[in-house]
């Protein structure tokens, strides 16, 4: 195996709480354990291609443990082994059906990385960012893999960092719209992120004291979720809190979609469902009901102690793995241990999802949560 001695570190996708603290964790460790030289590569995949480096030192590391975000910025657009292709004047080029084409251009990051001597690439990202990873690790490329996303739903890791900080804003957003609820006799509405998985949903809503939990996993009934609220109603409970996940399926599996980014990857943006269960609860109880949409919010700000030390973990595990030049792997959280597994056993797995019939469910169903069902 060549010797290692200079690695890129670069994160693709959504940001979240959490990225900045695995960045210093791989150039503390690089360079303070091994005496590595260590890149950055800005603006994930598009900074690949166009060759967007920047040397990374411990003093650019200092202080960002605290960040949210990243400081390498990040791209959730640009899949080098499917580019659209665009014009002289920088416009999009379609065929004669008016979709978009694309190109192959990954042999120009592969050739971007060996000009800077660059001998392994450390790529933060989820099952998009990942996708590439496998990709470019079977052209030759030394990769190392750290599943990012603050849905939690990548096969093969318990935890990933940036749920922990997301699902505590999710929280605090259900306790601060319970006064509200409270004072008026509300049903709250709040839509919280997570794509098909309902994993931040149903832990903010059990930690937020949810009296009706919708995750996309269990189609919900809006007739019986109104049953439940009625129920509560005539129990003297005047108010009512709804947790409902951004990708909430009803009885016909339709979600709710905000608009569509052709340009993307992953085109569908959901959004808006909230809004929607209000407006049915409000015509079928008879109560004022209001959807608040947490959004972006939940990405963002001061990452959690538990996420600060999550991120280190994945990040030293990270190096350690690249210094046994066990590549093309991704790193995983198992129980207590950290692991690693092949990109090609995770890359086309099933996201992992909220078992209707797991343990929380069913915990918060005995404690009286409607998941509509």
């Amino acid at each position: 195996m060549k010797e290692i001695r200079k690695i890129a570190i670069m994160t693709g996708g959504g940001d979240c709480s959490g990225l900045n603290p695995v960045i210093r964790a791989v150039v503390r460790t690089a360079i303070m354990k091994y005496g590595l030289e260590v890149v950055g590569i800005r603006h994930g995949y598009h900074g690949l291609y166009h060759g967007d480096f920047v040397k990374l030192g411990l003093e650019d590391v200092e202080e960002i443990i605290t960040k949210g975000g990243t400081i390498l910025y990040s791209s959730n657009k640009d899949n080098l082994f499917q580019y659209p292709v665009r014009d002289a004047n920088g416009e999009f080029v379609r065929d004669e059906n008016g979709k978009l084409t694309y190109e192959d251009v990954s042999d120009v990051g592969v050739e971007n990385l060996n000009k800077a001597g660059i001998d392994a690439v450390f790529i933060l990202g989820g099952d998009g960012t990942l996708t590439s990873g496998r990709d470019f690790a079977r052209k030759g490329v030394n990769v190392i893999a750290i599943p990012k996303t603050i849905d939690n739903d990548l096969a093969f890791t318990d935890f990933t960092f940036g749920f922990d900080t997301a699902i505590s804003v999710a929280t605090e957003g259900l306790d601060r719209v319970r006064t509200t609820g409270m004072s008026h006799h509300r049903i709250m509405v709040v839509e919280i992120m997570g794509r098909g998985a309902g994993w931040m949903t149903l832990h903010a809503g059990i930690a937020g004291a949810a009296d009706v939990i919708l995750l996309p996993e269990i189609p919900y009934d809006i007739n019986k979720v109104a049953e439940k609220i009625k129920a509560d109603k005539a129990n003297g409970k005047e108010f009512s809190i709804v947790a409902c996940s951004e990708g909430a399926k009803s009885l016909d599996g339709k979600q709710v979609i905000l608009k569509v980014r052709e340009d993307s990857p992953d085109p569908i943006r959901l959004g808006g469902v909230g809004s929607v269960v209000a407006d049915q609860l409000e015509k079928l109880v008879g109560s004022e009901a209001r959807a608040t949409t947490l959004g972006h919010i939940q990405r963002g700000g001061v990452p959690t102690a538990h996420d600060r030390v999550l991120s280190s973990r994945y990040g030293y595990a990270a190096v350690e793995l690249c210094m046994k030049g066990d590549f093309g792997k991704m790193v995983a959280l198992q129980g207590e241990q950290m692991t690693a597994v092949s990109l090609e056993d995770v890359i086309g797995q099933k996201t992992k999802n909220v078992d209707p019939n797991g343990e929380l469910v069913t915990m918060a169903k005995a404690m009286g949560v409607c998941f509509g069902d």
